[in-house]
């Protein structure tokens, strides 16, 4: 008889599309963070966060969301994200706040801590590759996303 592994107790979620300039930065830190083959991290890769997402947070101790943002002064954030109850009319492009309270309303259980990592974008022309400054930023952003790991 087989058995299921139970889930890594890290999850490392990053969102992007590879296509669209600096919108790479979620899905190139998730893509180096795989090969490095850390012990107790998963990383799972979409263009987006959507309602299906709340069921792989089952099992976890802490999830990280990973993706690029245009409202950053700084080239890495790392914020909090708690359950947000507000519904779009969509169920696309949710936000982190929204797969937790998707979980939690899925579940009756409370959601794994988390937090967002966030690397300043300026460019998502489609076609485009990742901006030199993104670049910079995904080495900045490489450092701390090992630590929040640890």
């Amino acid at each position: 008889m087989s058995r299921v592994a139970p889930p890594a107790p890290v999850l490392v979620f990053a969102v992007g599309n590879p296509s669209r300039g600096d919108d790479a930065a979620g899905p190139w830190l998730a893509e180096r963070l795989a090969a490095a083959n850390l012990p107790g991290v998963e990383v799972l890769t979409d263009f987006q966060w959507q309602v299906e997402h709340a069921l792989d947070l089952e099992g976890r101790e802490r999830v990280i969301f990973v993706d690029a943002t245009c409202d950053a002064d700084a080239a890495v954030t790392v914020r909090p994200v708690v359950p947000e109850e507000r519904w779009l009319h969509t169920s696309h492009a949710f936000a982190p706040g929204q797969v937790l309270a998707t979980y939690r309303r899925v579940t009756g259980r409370e959601p794994p801590p988390a937090v967002l990592l966030g690397v300043r974008a300026t460019s998502f022309e489609l076609g485009a590759e990742m901006s030199a400054p993104a670049r910079r930023d995904c080495a900045e952003a490489w450092d701390r996303l090992l630590e929040l790991c640890a």
